[in-house]
C-alpha cells in the first residue's frame, strides 16, 4: 500500500510540473499554475489520494 501511495505521489509530481511546463500561466495572476514548486506540490498531493483511495 505504502508503494502505490509513493508511486502515486511521484507520477502526480511529474504531472504536476508537466502541466506548469505545458498549461503554465503568462500573466502569473493564477496562483496554481504561475509557481513549478506550487503545481509540483499539488499534483504531489492530488495523486498520493488518488493513489491511496484505489483498491
Amino acid at each position: 500500500m505504502i508503494a502505490r501511495i509513493l508511486i502515486g505521489a511521484g507520477v502526480g509530481a511529474v504531472l504536476g510540473f508537466g502541466w506548469h511546463k505545458l498549461v503554465g500561466c503568462s500573466t502569473g495572476a493564477c496562483p496554481l499554475t504561475s509557481n513549478p514548486f506550487i503545481s509540483t506540490i499539488y499534483g504531489l498531493v492530488v495523486g498520493a489520494l488518488v493513489a491511496s483511495s484505489l483498491h
